[in-house]
C-alpha cells in the first residue's frame, strides 16, 4: 500500500462542525479558511491526538532547533491532495521572540502561558474549498517500517471516520480553576463594553500612544504596534470554547482563522493576516497595516475604502513594515529573490478594511521553512520598526504579557510546506478568563484618539461573539 493513506470523505463536512466531533481528543487543531478565497482561503485542515508534543516556557532556549530536529525525523514525499497532509502544528507565542533577542519582560504575566505548544500529527482531515472535496490523510508515523506504518495509518483512518460519523460531543465544563480576580493586573471598565475590562484606562492608552510618538521624534523608532488587552470572564455563552469559536467564525469569517487546544488553554482566532507561507521553496508574507471600519451603507463603505487607500499615514505604516520584512526574509533567501508583489492594496473583511502588502522570495540552499519562520518571528506588522527597539518599548508600555496574541498559529508539514497566521482578532480562553487584545501601529503622524478608537473597531467581531445573541456576518466571501 502506498503511503500516505488517502481516503475521500463524501460529502465533505463543514470544518467547524467536524471540530465539534474531534474536540474531545487531545490538542485538536483547526486551520480554518472561513472566508473563502481562491488562493488565500482555499484550504482548511483539522487534526487531533498528536503522537508527540513539544512545549516551551518563558526563558527556555533551543526551542526552534528542537522543532526542526523533531520534524526531520519524519520525512514524507510532497504528494497529496492538499499542500499540507500532516506534520508539526501549533501555537507560537509572542514571547518566543525572547529566544532570539534579550528583551525586558512586561510588568504582569498572570496567566503564565507557554511560549509554544506544538504537536506532531500523523493524520489530518484536509479540505479543498475550491472543489468542495475533503480527504482523511494518514502517514502512519511514528512507526518507521512500512508494514507498521501501513497498519497504523489504517487504524487512524478508522478512528477518525468513526468520529466523523458520531454525534458532536457534549460539552463538559473545564475543571481548570479560575484565576482569582485579585491576582489579575489592574483593570479598567469602559461603557462601550459592559463586563469587559482593559489593562489600560482610556487616558492611560492615550498617554502611551503619545509616549510612542515621543520615542519616534527622539529617533528611537519609526513605528511601534501598541495594544490594550481586553479581558472578560468566561461565563455564559463563552464557557464552551468550541461553541464560542463557531460564534466568532460567524461574526468575523477570516482566511487565516483557527482553533488550538493546549489542554489547559484554548486559542480561538479569526485572523485576516498571513504571516509566512513556504511551498516548494517559495516564501510569501502578507503584512497588514492600515485600517478603516466597515459601514452598512454601500456608498459610505466604499468611501471608507477609498479614504484608506489615500491616507498618507496608513500608507507610511505599511511601507515601513514591508521594508522590515524584506530585510528579515533576505537572511534566508537567495540573493535578489526578495521582491514586493503587492503594495498597500485594500482588502475588505467583515468588520474592517485593511491595507495589505505581499513580499515574496526563494529560500536559499540549506534553509528550510522553519528557518524562515524563525528569522521573521515575531512578525514585523505587530512589533514595529526597528523591531528590537520597538519590542523593548512594547514591554515598557504595555502592562501585561501578550501571550499568544501577535504570535502565530502555524503548521510545518512532513513535506516541507509551511503556513502561518499572525494571531490577531484572537481570543485566548484560559483559567476562566477570555483575553482579547487589540492594537495598532503608531507612527509620527498618529493621533492618540484615533489610535484608541481603532483598537475598538478591531475588537468589534470578538465582542459581538461574546454577546448573548450575536448578529451574524454575511456568508463567507472573497477578501
Amino acid at each position: 500500500m502506498n503511503l500516505p493513506l488517502v481516503v475521500p470523505i463524501v460529502p465533505a463536512p463543514d470544518p467547524a462542525e467536524a471540530l465539534a466531533r474531534f474536540a474531545a481528543l487531545p490538542h485538536v487543531a483547526l486551520f480554518d479558511s472561513a472566508q473563502r478565497h481562491p488562493t488565500l482561503g482555499r484550504y482548511s485542515y483539522l487534526m487531533a491526538d498528536p503522537f508527540e508534543t513539544l512545549r516551551a516556557a518563558q526563558g527556555d532556549q533551543g526551542t526552534w532547533k528542537r522543532l526542526a530536529d523533531r520534524l526531520a525525523r519524519y520525512p514524507a514525499p510532497a504528494s497529496g491532495p492538499t499542500p499540507f497532509t500532516g506534520g508539526l502544528a501549533g501555537v507560537f507565542g509572542y514571547g518566543l521572540g525572547d529566544e532570539l533577542e534579550r528583551l525586558p519582560r512586561p510588568a504582569w504575566d498572570e496567566f503564565g502561558l507557554p511560549t509554544l505548544l506544538a504537536g506532531v500529527y500523523d493524520t489530518a482531515l484536509c479540505f479543498d474549498h475550491a472543489t468542495g472535496e475533503a480527504w482523511l490523510v494518514s502517514h502512519g508515523f511514528p512507526e518507521q517500517s512500512e508494514p507498521k506504518r501501513t497498519q497504523r495509518a489504517q487504524r487512524r483512518v478508522e478512528q477518525f471516520l468513526a468520529l466523523l460519523a458520531a454525534s458532536p460531543r457534549v460539552f463538559c465544563e473545564s475543571t481548570t480553576p479560575t484565576l482569582p480576580a485579585e491576582r489579575l493586573a489592574p483593570r479598567f471598565e469602559n461603557a462601550r463594553a459592559p463586563g469587559v475590562f482593559s489593562d489600560f484606562s482610556r487616558a492611560g492608552y492615550l498617554a502611551a500612544v503619545q509616549r510612542v510618538i515621543n520615542y519616534i521624534h527622539a529617533g528611537d523608532v519609526f513605528q511601534v504596534n501598541l495594544s490594550q488587552r481586553l479581558l472578560a470572564p468566561a461565563v455564559g455563552v463563552a464557557q464552551d470554547p468550541v461553541a464560542l469559536y463557531r460564534r466568532l467564525r460567524a461574526c468575523s469569517p477570516a482566511p487565516f482563522g483557527g482553533y488550538f487546544d493546549l489542554g489547559d488553554a484554548r486559542v480561538l482566532s479569526a485572523s485576516p493576516e498571513r504571516f509566512l507561507a513556504v511551498h516548494d521553496g517559495a516564501v510569501e508574507t502578507r503584512p497588514i497595516k492600515g485600517t478603516r471600519p466597515r459601514d452598512a451603507d454601500p456608498k459610505a463603505d466604499a468611501q471608507q475604502a477609498e479614504a484608506l487607500a489615500a491616507d498618507a499615514k496608513e500608507l507610511a505604516e505599511n511601507v515601513m513594515i514591508v521594508d522590515l520584512l524584506r530585510n528579515d526574509l533576505s537572511r534566508v533567501s537567495t540573493p535578489e529573490s526578495v521582491r514586493v508583489t503587492q503594495l498597500c492594496a485594500v482588502e475588505s473583511y467583515a468588520q474592517v478594511h485593511h491595507l495589505v502588502s505581499a513580499v515574496e522570495s526563494r529560500l536559499a540552499p540549506g534553509c528550510g521553512a522553519l528557518d524562515a519562520l524563525r528569522c521573521a518571528f515575531p512578525g514585523g506588522s505587530i512589533t514595529g520598526a526597528p523591531k528590537v527597539r520597538a519590542m523593548e518599548i512594547i514591554a515598557e508600555l504595555e502592562p501585561t504579557a501578550r501571550g499568544f496574541y501577535c504570535g502565530s498559529l502555524a503548521y510545518a508539514g512532513f513535506n516541507g510546506s509551511l503556513d502561518s497566521s499572525i494571531l490577531i482578532r484572537t481570543i485566548t480562553h484560559a483559567a476562566g478568563w477570555l483575553q482579547l487584545p487589540v492594537g495598532g501601529g503608531v507612527v509620527a503622524q498618529s493621533d492618540p484618539e484615533r489610535e484608541y478608537e481603532e483598537t475598538w473597531q478591531k475588537g468589534a467581531g470578538m465582542l459581538r461573539a461574546l454577546s448573548p445573541e450575536p448578529s451574524e456576518a454575511p456568508e463567507p466571501s472573497e477578501a
